[in-house]
């Protein structure tokens, strides 16, 4: 889900920043949703927080980047260690990107064509590169690909979704694709070139973490597949799979989008109810202070009933909901100042961001409103959010009464 653009619209980020993944020119932490000025000339559709860098998303396809740079994973030659300020990825500049993704420490896009392009970490082939053979024969793809470049070339690519060490790709007909190292590193032979995923027809949306992968399907049914330690495949047990497999407990839900944290799964209904599983530590499930067990099998969030969620990101140890009515709930770790309400205490319990920003300042508008948030994006230390001015409706002058006539 992407945000639409507004001239009223602002990116605000909060956490740590200590790679330059806020964008605020500095490499300090905010506990307090900020707004990255330099984006504010820009029409940002959609944000991405990886674990050390962010990325976002124009109207017009152009991409920006920030944040932690030492394996190419800002897209453009690594002259830096960090960059502090967004920047345009002058290699995609030709075409329109629509959705992108951060993995560990590579990055994936897709434009309005389903090009796939793919940049930074590569020793483990996440960015779908043929290995060089080598004088001695051998075979080893390179490590760090600083210029974004294409993969998955035969495949029409709808989404792109990436992990610690590998990368997933939805095409237009439905099916997934994988390839690097769909396992922590050493458990399994890593795949340079893309192989499909059997056992999934009419995928609607893709959902990545760390080392599990989420799909779901069109008629709602929701799968996983992958790691599996903390039950954050939600099948019952710590049992990693490595063909998908059905999730449990929700039967019966209409479920309109899925995210996937680095050990922990949401799933959000039509009725904009949250569920969650996998690792509960810190509180990441949003289950409350006196439960942070991990979960393996789906359950209701219940401090977030009667909110009406309509979009859920899960960070590596924290998430954050988005209302309809645009408030934001942040629960899990809180160090960083990553839930953004002004207090770094780790909780459980589901706490409203505040938007403490100024009105517009070109409106010409009164402050009378309020700044709604639209999109949300947690990364491992960081959050990301897209928001836009509203108008506060004035309140009709009440009628007067026959009595006070008298």
């Amino acid at each position: 889900m992407a945000a639409a653009p507004s001239s009223d619209s602002i990116i605000l980020a909060w956490g740590s920043g200590e790679d330059g993944q806020l964008g605020m020119g500095d490499w300090e932490e905010k506990d307090r949703a900020s707004v990255i000025r330099s984006l504010e000339p820009h029409a940002v559709t959609s944000v991405v927080a990886g674990s050390r860098n962010s990325l976002a998303i124009c109207e017009d396809g152009s991409l920006f980047t920030w944040g932690w740079n030492q394996r190419g994973t800002l897209g453009h030659p690594p002259e830096t260690k960090t960059e502090a300020v967004p920047s345009l990825v002058k290699s995609l500049a030709n075409v329109k990107i629509v959705q992108a993704a951060i993995g560990g420490w590579h990055c994936l896009a897709v434009d309005d064509q389903g090009r796939a392009y793919a940049w930074g970490g590569n020793e483990y082939g996440q960015c779908g590169e043929e290995p060089e053979k080598k004088e001695d024969g051998s075979r080893a793809p390179r490590r760090d690909i600083a210029i974004p470049q294409r993969c998955a070339t035969k495949l029409s690519v709808r989404q792109v979704a990436a992990g610690g060490t590998h990368s997933v790709v939805l095409t237009q007909e439905g099916h997934v694709w994988t390839w690097g190292q769909p396992w922590p590193p050493g458990d399994i032979k890593q795949i340079s070139t893309p192989v499909r995923v059997q056992g999934l027809e009419r995928v609607s949306l893709i959902a990545i973490g760390a080392f599990h992968n989420l799909a779901l399907l069109e008629e709602g049914m929701l799968w996983a597949w992958g790691n599996n330690e903390y039950g954050q495949l939600g099948t019952g047990d710590t049992q990693p799979r490595s063909q998908p497999i059905p999730v449990q407990g929700l039967s019966g839900l209409k479920l309109v989008d899925i995210a996937a944290g680095g050990w922990h799964s949401t799933a959000l209904s039509d009725e904009g109810e949250v569920y969650a599983w996998g690792r509960g530590e810190h509180g990441r499930l949003g289950f409350g202070d006196n439960d942070k067990s991990s979960k393996m099998v789906p359950q209701k969030v219940n401090l977030l009933v009667g909110e009406d969620i309509v979009q859920v990101s899960c960070g590596g140890t924290h998430s954050v909901a988005c209302t309809r009515d645009g408030r934001m709930f942040s629960f899990g770790r809180g160090d960083h100042g990553r839930l953004g309400y002004g207090r770094k205490v780790t909780t459980g319990q589901p706490m409203e961001v505040p938007i403490n920003q100024p009105p517009p300042k070109d409106c010409g508008r009164s402050a009378s409103g309020h700044w709604s948030a639209k999109f949300v994006a947690c990364g491992g230390r960081h959050t990301l959010a897209i928001a836009s001015w509203v108008d506060d409706e004035p309140e009709e002058p009440l009628e007067p009464s026959s009595e006070n006539n008298l």
